[in-house]
């Protein structure tokens, strides 16, 4: 496959608004973990403090750890303005699945009423469902990929 075919296929979408309902709620979700994993915005530690507790407490090799870094905080713009939609919601799904099989043993529910040790994966699903539906569909309308449709 040529690269131009790859890039055009990894941009394609339709115009349904859809997409980007989904591509929005999905980026302003991730965005502000992103911004605390890069900025310490709300409460956050920072790039610094970040990268040192995923490969240090978690042990996770640094270029995981930066590309989860970057899935969260440049995804999440990615997502927002829709370019490279498949790219950005590839990246976060990878990023909840991750999640969801580090808070699987808080079982299915979030921790709404703190009774649990922690919050389970239910909402880690969701996100994991808009980015595969994403994936599926591309970044619809008024996505900067849309752009470039021929």
């Amino acid at each position: 496959m040529q690269l131009s075919n790859l890039l055009s296929s990894l941009v394609a979408t339709g115009d349904s608004l859809a997409p980007l309902f989904l591509r929005l709620s999905l980026g302003i979700m991730i965005l502000p973990h992103g911004l605390q994993k890069t900025l310490g915005w709300f409460g956050g530690y920072g790039f610094n403090g970040t990268m040192g507790w995923l490969t240090g407490s978690l042990g996770a090799p640094w270029i995981l750890a930066l590309l989860a870094i970057l899935a969260e905080s440049v995804g999440g713009l990615m997502l927002i303005a829709g370019a490279g939609t498949r790219v950005a919601a590839l990246g976060v799904g990878a990023v909840m699945v991750v999640a969801a099989a580090t808070h699987w043993s808080n079982g299915f529910f979030m921790n709404w009423s703190g009774a649990q040790k922690g919050d389970g994966i239910e909402f880690h699903l969701l996100a994991v469902g808009i980015a595969v539906a994403l994936l599926i569909m591309g970044g619809g309308k008024f996505s900067v990929d849309s752009l470039f449709r021929r």
